[in-house]
């Protein structure tokens, strides 16, 4: 499978080719032309994506830079009908399929994998996550139906989708599953602060998960990886700044991620990286 700066490369090739083909005999030239039909094939089967959370954040971001590069991009909100940045999205690029699935619905997941079920999905990511964090998520006010609510969408959620759609990415080429997780998890270097009790939690058990689910598909070749945004900052009208430090622009953040998912191989499955790729401490 080729990427946009491969398939210019082989562009290139069959230009070249045209002088050669002039040069061969007839055995040479039908070699050629085979030759030329098999890459080109190739090149025009796109990579694809899979975005869960891609209606608005760091998922439609995700959606949009992955569309603009040309990839196939199933891009999944869970509202009843497709919100309108998915619409406005699917017009600029026809490459995008909108579907709906709430990940903590075991019926609507399975259902979406049987109609993707001939559908090779070369990235699975896991960015749909509840981070709302208010006082219900401080001690001693803790709401338990939010703390439910809050564990089943970042950690079942993710488990539940990875699991219905490995036929998928087990008949994609670059067989990926990354999970979008955060520094709010670590337990030996934690961001400071106190608050978001289940939201904290509930990234500790993601980042758990996956580290056991790596074991479970290190034999399928299937590369497992944790990826933290860093500070995100949705909009240039947000503060520059936070208790945490220098906030990143949601689009750098990205494209940073994407680059890094890019490089991924097996020798990085289990990991628990910064958007940049740089490894950070569990």
């Amino acid at each position: 499978m080729l990427d946009g700066s491969n398939r210019n490369r082989a562009i290139e090739w069959l230009r070249a080719s045209c002088a050669a083909i002039r040069r061969c005999g007839a055995a040479g030239t039908l070699l050629l032309l085979m030759l030329a039909a098999l890459l080109m094939a190739n090149a025009c089967r796109a990579d694809t994506v899979m975005i869960t959370g891609a209606n608005s954040g760091l998922g439609l971001e995700f959606a949009r830079q992955y569309a603009a590069a040309g990839w196939t991009v199933i891009a999944i909100h869970r509202h009843d009908s497709t919100p309108d940045s998915l619409v406005d999205l699917h017009k600029q690029y026809r490459n995008v399929r909108p579907e709906r699935m709430d990940v903590t619905d075991e019926n609507q997941v399975h259902a979406l994998s049987e109609k993707l079920r001939d559908v090779p999905i070369d990235v699975l990511i896991n960015n749909a996550a509840y981070t709302d964090i208010g006082p219900d998520q401080r001690f001693g006010q803790l709401d338990y139906d939010v703390g439910r609510a809050v564990l089943a969408t970042n950690v079942l959620g993710p488990l539940l989708v990875s699991e219905a759609f490995l036929p998928q990415v087990e008949k994609g080429t670059q067989k990926k599953i990354v999970s979008i997780t955060s520094t709010h998890a670590s337990l030996t270097e934690p961001t400071p602060g106190s608050g978001g009790i289940f939201y904290r939690a509930s990234k500790a058990g993601l980042n758990r998960a996956m580290i056991v689910v790596t074991d479970d598909l290190r034999a399928k070749g299937i590369a497992v990886v944790l990826i933290h945004p860093g500070s995100v900052r949705m909009s240039r009208d947000e503060p520059a700044t936070s208790t945490y430090g220098k906030r990143i622009m949601v689009d750098v953040t990205v494209g940073a991620m994407i680059k890094t998912i890019e490089h991924l191989s097996m020798a990085d499955s289990g990991h628990f990286l910064l958007f940049d790729g740089s490894p950070l401490a569990w």
